[in-house]
């Protein structure tokens, strides 16, 4: 892998999520209504008036529309921005094995994930036993599908007591394998409520035909935005560097609404300096750090983390592809990711963040 060492002179383009992400195993994932093109406008805009050259599909970009701002990762998408000139490819999509950005790796600057590695993450029960192996806090767990196979329960056989005997009790959270934020994610408080809820996760046909019951976490809610370790200029190697912790609040029946919905600026505010020096979260922001390295991040990701009954925090969500959407553009004021209230948190404005994505540009060889 090289670093580029003139990433702020480039001539970026912003990719948007076209391609559908492939069904593995049978799970599915689904992808955002808009495919990130708000998010990819957004950083468009605020680049280009930072400075940075942005290519763009419209000749004179409206800032108001999304689209026209951004390339589709389809092949014809990434070939139409290489074929207007663009050196350096944004990849704000959910990438994976074979997707087209591969093809192209060596021939241009990226900004985003190994494809590969974002796939690998992508299925949330192996990344959390991954992290779990690794000696990292993080909730229980196990995976359940109508019928039994190998590491997967039947659901008809996840009783009370059974649940008991797998180091679970109600309530619980339901959530899909392979989902984004806090899609199709829910707390259920006893059996009756389990059942239902796994049954319309499983017949919605959303996201395949397994599940996570996962312990659920009473505490306080942070999430910890991670920048990716790299080589300096200089040949030294950076350590991955976590952002302000960012804590949620006004949960909706004890989980975060999803932001679609909700602006997370409405029911989200990064820690003080104060609570960040807290043991508690020292510790957390530490095995945000590891996890950061066990899953080979190339761009900042987001690890959702919340204490349990006794106060442990614990990692709940790692998310290689976090929303990176920005005030700036008119009617988006109120649009900030919880990337970016963490990075204001540190000093930086939201073009800061993203010329800080573009330092981490990287190319293969």
């Amino acid at each position: 892998m090289l670093i580029c060492p003139d990433p702020r002179d480039q001539l970026v383009a912003l990719l948007y999520q076209a391609m559908p992400p492939p069904v593995i195993n049978g799970i599915r994932k689904d992808p955002k209504p808009g495919g990130y093109s708000d998010s990819g406008a957004d950083i468009a805009f605020a680049l280009r008036n930072a400075g940075v050259r942005i290519v763009t599909p419209q000749p004179d970009p409206d800032p108001a529309e999304a689209m026209d701002w951004v390339f589709p990762d389809t092949p014809e998408g990434i070939a139409a921005a290489l074929d207007a000139g663009a050196t350096l490819l944004f990849a704000n999509t959910v990438l994976f094995a074979g997707h087209p950005l591969e093809s192209v790796m060596g021939r241009c600057w990226i900004v985003g994930q190994l494809p590969a590695a974002m796939q690998a993450a992508d299925d949330k029960f192996a990344t959390n036993a991954r992290l779990r192996a690794a000696g990292l806090p993080v909730a229980a767990s196990v995976l359940a599908a109508p019928t039994a196979r190998d590491n997967v329960h039947a659901l008809e056989s996840l009783t009370p007591e059974k649940l008991a005997t797998l180091g679970l009790a109600f309530p619980l959270i339901v959530k899909p394998v392979r989902g984004r934020g806090s899609q199709g994610v829910t707390l259920v408080d006893d059996h009756a409520a389990f059942q239902r809820a796994s049954a319309e996760l499983i017949d919605s046909g959303r996201f395949g035909d397994e599940l996570i019951v996962e312990q659920f976490l009473s505490g306080t809610e942070i999430t910890v935005t991670v920048m990716p370790q790299r080589f300096g200029q200089d040949g030294v190697m950076r350590a991955p560097r976590p952002l302000p912790p960012v804590r949620r609040f006004n949960h909706e029946h004890g989980v975060a609404p999803y932001n679609g919905i909700v602006a997370v600026t409405s029911n989200s505010v990064a820690l003080t300096g104060a609570e960040q020096a807290e043991p508690a979260i020292s510790a957390m922001l530490d095995a945000c750090v590891h996890a950061a390295r066990l899953v080979e991040a190339r761009a900042p990701i987001r690890i959702d983390c919340r204490a349990d009954a006794d106060g442990t925090l614990r990692l709940f969500d790692l998310n290689m592809k976090p929303n990176m959407t920005g005030a700036g553009r008119p009617g988006r004021a109120d649009q900030d990711s919880l990337s970016a209230i963490a990075a204001r948190a540190c000093g930086w404005d939201y073009s800061e963040l993203l010329l800080r994505m573009l330092d981490d540009a990287w190319k293969e060889v």
